[in-house]
C-alpha cells in the first residue's frame, strides 16, 4: 500500500484486508447492524475489484458524523459507500499485527452479529409464538366474527323486514297526512265559506235594518249607494216605474228591461255568470267591459229594477244570492214607504181639516201653530179652536186626546164638535168641560183627554177659564212680566168618576198675551214638564212687545223655534196665542142665557171663590 493514509491502492487480498480493517476501526462506534451491512458491502466491492485487477479506495472524513468510502475499480464506475457514525481518531493499519488484529476484530464483529442474530432469532421465535397466539386469537375472533356476522345477517334481515314495515307505515302515514291535509283544506274552505256566508248575512241584516228602519222613500234610495258601493258594486242604478226621470244616457240597459218584463234577475256580461236563479244575457252595450246584475224590485207588484255594476271582473255566486234577497227587502221597504207616504198625506189632510181658521175679533188677535209628530202616521189627538159665542164672547180652546192614530183623531173631532155644540147653548168653560167629561166617560170609557177653555169678553179685562188636567196657561203682561196661571186643574176628561169642573178668573190688561199649548211643546222624556214650562215663560218674556202687537204670527214662530230645537218631536205640538190689543173696545153686555154658567163656580186666579 503506497498511497496516502486516506487512500489505498488495492492490488492484493492483504491490501484489501488492511483497508477493511482501517475502515472497521473508524466505524466501530456505528450501530452494529448498519456497520455490518457497510463492511459487508465494502468487502464485496473489494473482492470484486481484486477479481478485476485491483482498485483504489478513497476514505473521506470531511463530515464529523458521516464516513464516505469511494471504491474506484479499474475499468468501472466508482462505487460510493456512506455510513453515519461518530468519527474516532485512528484508522490506519499498515503492519501484520494490525492485520491480525483486524482479522480478530472481524471475528468479534461476526460474533457480535451472530449474537445479535441469535437475539433477533429469539425475538423472531417470540414473535412467531406471539404470531401463533395472535393467529389462535384471530381464529377465535374469526369464529366470534362469524357468529356476529350471522347475527348481523339475522338482524339485517330483521332490519330489512322492519324497513319494509317502516316504509309501509310511512306510506300509510303519508296517505293519512294527505287525507288530513285534504280534510284541513276542506275545513279551511268550509270555514272560509262559513265566514263569507256570515259576512254576507251580517251585511244583509244590517242593510235590511237600514232600509226598513226608514219610511222615507227618498232616504232609502239615497242610502243604497252608500251601502253597496264599492264593496258589492261599482255603480248602482235604481229604476222605479213610478218615476218619470230619464237616466243618464237617455236609456236603460237591455238586461234591466228584460228583468222588468220577466220579473227574473238578469246577468249581462261577455261570459256566463253561472249565478243561482239568474239568467245570462250578452254584455250590455252601455257597459261592455263590466258585468251587470239587474234585479227586479218587487212587493205586491213590480216596483222597478236595481242595476248593479260588478266591482271586479265578475259577480260572486254567494254575493249574488245575497243581493237578490236584499233587492227583495228593498222592494218591500220602498212599498211600505210609498204606502206610508200616502197614508201620511191622507192623515195630514184629515188632521188639518179638523183645524179651523181663526176668527177676527175686535180687541183680540190670535195665532196658532200645529206641528204633527215626526213618528207614526202623524194622526194625533191635539187640537185648538177659537169661535164666538152667541153673547159676543170668544172661546179659545186647546185639547189633547191620549194616544195617536185614527181613533184619537176621530175622538178629537167628536170632542171638538160637541164642544162647539155646548158653546152654542151659552155654557161657560166649566160647564162645557163637565158635559164633555160626561159624554166621553159614557161613549169612550177607555179613552181620555185633557183640555182648557178660556173665555174673552170684548171690553172686559177679566179672563175666565177652566182646565181638565191640562198644562197651565201662561200670561205675558204688557211690561214683559210672565206668570203661570197654575190654579189647580180638574181631572182629565173621561176618567170614570163623576166630576164638576170649576172656573177661574184673572184680569188681563190690554197688551197682554195668553199662551195655550199642549204638552208636546214643554214636555221632554228625560226632564218632565216643569222645566219646559219654565223655559216657555222665559222665552215668552224675551219676545218683543212691539212685535207681539204688530205681528203675532211671527211672534208665534219666534216662540216655537227655541222651544223645539232639542225636541225629538215624538208627540204633537199645538199652541194658540191670544193677544189683547191696546185699542180700547166698547163693553158689550152679556146676553143672558137660561143655561149659562149653570152649576159653575167662579174663582179668580188665586182660587178665591166669587159669586156667579
Amino acid at each position: 500500500m503506497t498511497a496516502a493514509p486516506d487512500t489505498w491502492t488495492i492490488s492484493s487480498a492483504a491490501d484489501a484486508a488492511r483497508a477493511r480493517s482501517a475502515v472497521a476501526r473508524l466505524t466501530e462506534h456505528a450501530p452494529a447492524l448498519d456497520r455490518a451491512r457497510f463492511l459487508t458491502d465494502l468487502t464485496a466491492q473489494l473482492r470484486l475489484c481484486l477479481d478485476e485487477g485491483g482498485a483504489e479506495l478513497v476514505l473521506s472524513t470531511r463530515h464529523a458524523d458521516r464516513l464516505q468510502v469511494d471504491v474506484h475499480p479499474t475499468g468501472r464506475p466508482t462505487h460510493r459507500l456512506t455510513l453515519t457514525c461518530p468519527q474516532r481518531p485512528g484508522g490506519k493499519a499498515t503492519d501484520g499485527a494490525d492485520l491480525a488484529d483486524a482479522l480478530l476484530t472481524a471475528d468479534e464483529d461476526a460474533g457480535e452479529l451472530v449474537d445479535q442474530l441469535d437475539g433477533v432469532r429469539e425475538e423472531l421465535e417470540d414473535l412467531q409464538c406471539k404470531l401463533a397466539g395472535l393467529r389462535r386469537q384471530q381464529g377465535a375472533l374469526q369464529e366470534k366474527l362469524d357468529e356476529k356476522e350471522a347475527l348481523v345477517r339475522f338482524h339485517r334481515e330483521e332490519l330489512h323486514e322492519t324497513n319494509q314495515g317502516v316504509l309501509a307505515l310511512h306510506a300509510e302515514l303519508d296517505a293519512a297526512a294527505l287525507a288530513q291535509r285534504e280534510l284541513l283544506d276542506a275545513e279551511r274552505a268550509a270555514r272560509a265559506e262559513a265566514e263569507s256566508a256570515r259576512r254576507l248575512l251580517t251585511f244583509l241584516a244590517n242593510a235590511s235594518a237600514v232600509v226598513t228602519a226608514s219610511l222615507d222613500h227618498d232616504a232609502i234610495l239615497r242610502r243604497l249607494p252608500e251601502l253597496l258601493v264599492p264593496e258589492y258594486a261599482l255603480d248602482v242604478d235604481i229604476w222605479l216605474f213610478d218615476d218619470e226621470e230619464v237616466p243618464r244616457g237617455g236609456t236603460r240597459p237591455a238586461a234591466a228591461v228584460t228583468a222588468a218584463r220577466t220579473g227574473r234577475p238578469q246577468h249581462a256580461a261577455g261570459h256566463p255568470g253561472g249565478l243561482p236563479g239568474v239568467d245570462d244575457l250578452p254584455a250590455s252595450v252601455l257597459a261592455p267591459d263590466r258585468p251587470l246584475l239587474c234585479i227586479p224590485l218587487t212587493a205586491h207588484r213590480m216596483l222597478g229594477v236595481l242595476t248593479l255594476t260588478a266591482p271586479g271582473s265578475r259577480f260572486d255566486p254567494d254575493t249574488s244570492v245575497m243581493l237578490v234577497e236584499l233587492a227583495r227587502r228593498i222592494g218591500t221597504a220602498l212599498d211600505h214607504a210609498r204606502r206610508y207616504e200616502q197614508h201620511r198625506d191622507i192623515a195630514e189632510a184629515l188632521q188639518r181639516a179638523q183645524l179651523t181658521d181663526l176668527p177676527e175679533v175686535e180687541g183680540l188677535t190670535l195665532a196658532a201653530r200645529y206641528l204633527p209628530a215626526t213618528r207614526g202616521l202623524n194622526i194625533g189627538g191635539d187640537w185648538y179652536d177659537a169661535f164666538p159665542q152667541p153673547d159676543g164672547s170668544l172661546l179659545a180652546v186647546i185639547g189633547d186626546v191620549t194616544g195617536h192614530g185614527l181613533r184619537a183623531a176621530v175622538m178629537m173631532g167628536q170632542l171638538r164638535t160637541a164642544l162647539r155644540a155646548y158653546a152654542v147653548e151659552g155654557d161657560g168653560p166649566a160647564r162645557i168641560l163637565t158635559r164633555l167629561h160626561h159624554m166621553l166617560r159614557h161613549q169612550q170609557p177607555d179613552l181620555y183627554a185633557t183640555a182648557v177653555v178660556a173665555r174673552f169678553r170684548p171690553g172686559d179685562p177679566a179672563l175666565v177659564w177652566a182646565s181638565a188636567g191640562h198644562p197651565p196657561l201662561v200670561v205675558r203682561e204688557p211690561g214683559g212680566g210672565v206668570r203661570v196661571l197654575d190654579a189647580k186643574p180638574g181631572i182629565m176628561l173621561g176618567v170614570p168618576i163623576p166630576y164638576e169642573y170649576q172656573e177661574h178668573s184673572v184680569d188681563l190688561p190690554r197688551g197682554s198675551t195668553l199662551a195655550l199649548y199642549t204638552d208636546g211643546l214643554v214636555e221632554r222624556r228625560a226632564l218632565g214638564i216643569d222645566p219646559g214650562i219654565d223655559r216657555l215663560t222665559a222665552t215668552l218674556a224675551g219676545l218683543s212687545g212691539t212685535e207681539l202687537e204688530r205681528d203675532l204670527d211671527a211672534s208665534a214662530e219666534s216662540l216655537l223655534t227655541p222651544m223645539l230645537h232639542d225636541s225629538e218631536r215624538d208627540d204633537d205640538v199645538c199652541m194658540l196665542l191670544c193677544h189683547t190689543t191696546r185699542t180700547p173696545s166698547p163693553v158689550v153686555p152679556p146676553v143672558p142665557s137660561p143655561r149659562a154658567d149653570r152649576g159653575a163656580v167662579h174663582a179668580d186666579a188665586t182660587g178665591r171663590s166669587l159669586p156667579g
